[in-house]
């Protein structure tokens, strides 16, 4: 039986999904979150996990950077990023960063029920109309080479760099975790050596790098 989580905060748009998911597999199984670490949370729970739908631009996810955090933290589970973001350019880098599929929120119901059967057969899944642009899209330079870099980090490790990236402190961060500061330490000279970064500052800023900026929301505030 499929086991699908649907990470999306609008609830439309995560029964749109749910549909679309009941037609495509017979007996698939949905759980849903609204927010990148219910995420996290569900996938630390539920090993057996085949399949995030992943809203691109959610609570705690602004971007490539969530996509990130569930490939090295979760490898196993198959990722497709869902966004009204069409841009060739961002779904190149989505795929760079070992996406499984790119949905976009215009796809209809076929298209939605086709994109989830590919994925679950461990198949790649782009919208038809933006292949070819997709395919001429060049990918960003740098960008191959750090997504095999942060996949090469343990779940500790990205845990770590992303709490660094958000600003805190080696003590702040040994708290967060319930260990020791030492610990801490440990993880971001390993991390520093993996990403090939000489300090806390450039190997947050290689994180943040992958932030994407949500075009709804732009013009919101326009």
């Amino acid at each position: 039986m499929p086991q699908l989580l649907i990470a999306d905060d609008h609830p439309l748009f995560r029964a749109a999904l749910r549909g679309a998911a009941a037609e495509a597999a017979e007996d698939v199984a949905t759980c849903e979150a609204a927010s990148l670490d219910d995420v996290l949370s569900i996938l630390e729970a539920r090993p057996d996990i085949d399949l995030v739908l992943l809203d691109l631009h959610m609570p705690g996810n602004h971007g490539l950077a969530g996509l990130a955090a569930i490939r090295a933290q979760f490898p196993a589970v198959a990722v497709a990023l869902v966004s009204a973001n069409e841009d060739p350019q961002i779904i190149r880098r989505a795929l760079d960063h070992g996406a499984a599929g790119y949905i976009p929120k215009s796809a209809g119901l076929e298209e939605l029920r086709d994109a989830i059967r590919a994925v679950l057969a461990c198949e790649e899944w782009l919208p038809p109309a933006l292949r070819p642009a997709v395919a001429r899209a060049r990918s960003a330079p740098g960008d191959a080479d750090l997504a095999a870099r942060l996949a090469s980090l343990t779940p500790q490790q990205f845990r770590v760099l992303a709490l660094v990236a958000e600003g805190l402190l080696n003590k702040q961060i040994a708290d967060r975790l319930d260990v020791q500061e030492r610990t801490v330490k440990a993880h971001l000279s390993a991390i520093f050596e993996k990403l090939g970064a000489r300090n806390r500052t450039q190997a947050s800023v290689l994180l943040r790098g992958l932030e994407i900026g949500d075009p709804a929301q732009r013009m919101d505030e326009g």
